[in-house]
């Protein structure tokens, strides 16, 4: 089936980008636009902690094959929600894994409410790391947006950042229609150049010492891959590519 934008098989596939750290590819997800509807490839993060949990970053539609792989791999403890928009699985993935630890993002239990989707969460992220993982994944929040606070984690073994919306990187060239490719240069997205939305971006005006704070400390991180939930990842030179992406922000 020819899907609008391209996906990355094989799908529900623990997919390994360092020691202890996998990738693990779903299928597309429609979000509300303006007059329309955007499609979406997902992706969510897995992280085996020193104790052998599972800490799992923006958990995407539930798949029994993926199940049984994490089960495989170990107790899966940890489910986030990195910011308010990526929450929508988490009250299925707390009924197959009932012991898990629900994150909060800020403003999310917000958005579910008025989404009126019904999930629960067990305890709030902040700009520390919980001692669940202190010493093993960095956080902070990004300030700045008056619509948006995404939690980025760093991954301190394998130097590796896990954003989710902060920067998009979709690979127009394999769009098959010509006109939403496009369309997605135009908000910035599009690969090699992928970056902050742009409607993501204007929630920001007026805000940017925070966000600038936020960056140089991503930065100092040194991270030497990124991983994205929208399109490519940049597994080489990330600290450049985060530079790049977020130029914007002066």
């Amino acid at each position: 089936m020819k899907r609008p934008v391209p996906i990355y098989e094989p799908l529900y596939s623990l997919k390994p980008i360092a020691d202890n750290i996998w990738i693990v590819d779903g299928d597309l997800i429609e979000m509300d636009a303006v007059l329309t509807k955007l499609p979406f490839s997902t992706r969510m993060t897995v992280i085996k902690l020193a104790n052998g949990q599972l800490w799992c970053h923006s958990p995407i539609q539930p798949n029994q094959a993926l199940f049984d792989q994490l089960d495989a791999l170990g107790p899966v403890a940890h489910l986030v929600s990195p910011n308010k928009i990526h929450y929508a699985y988490i009250a299925d993935w707390k009924k197959r894994y009932p012991e898990a630890i629900a994150w909060s993002s800020p403003g999310v239990e917000e958005r579910a409410a008025k989404q009126k989707i019904p999930v629960t969460f067990d305890e709030k992220l902040t700009n520390e790391a919980p001692e669940a993982w202190a010493g093993q994944i960095e956080q902070l929040i990004f300030k700045g947006s008056t619509y948006i606070e995404e939690v980025v984690f760093f991954h301190k073994d394998s130097q590796t950042l896990i954003l989710t919306d902060l920067i998009e990187n979709f690979e127009t060239e394999r769009f098959p229609s010509q006109l939403r490719g496009k369309a997605y240069k135009l908000v910035r997205v599009a690969a090699p150049d992928g970056q902050t939305p742009i409607d993501y971006r204007m929630t920001f005006i007026g805000h940017q010492k925070e966000a600038k704070e936020c960056l140089e400390q991503m930065l100092a991180w040194q991270p030497e891959k990124i991983i994205l939930a929208h399109g490519s990842c940049f597994l080489e030179n990330g600290r450049a590519e985060l530079r790049r992406a977020l130029r914007w922000i002066r």
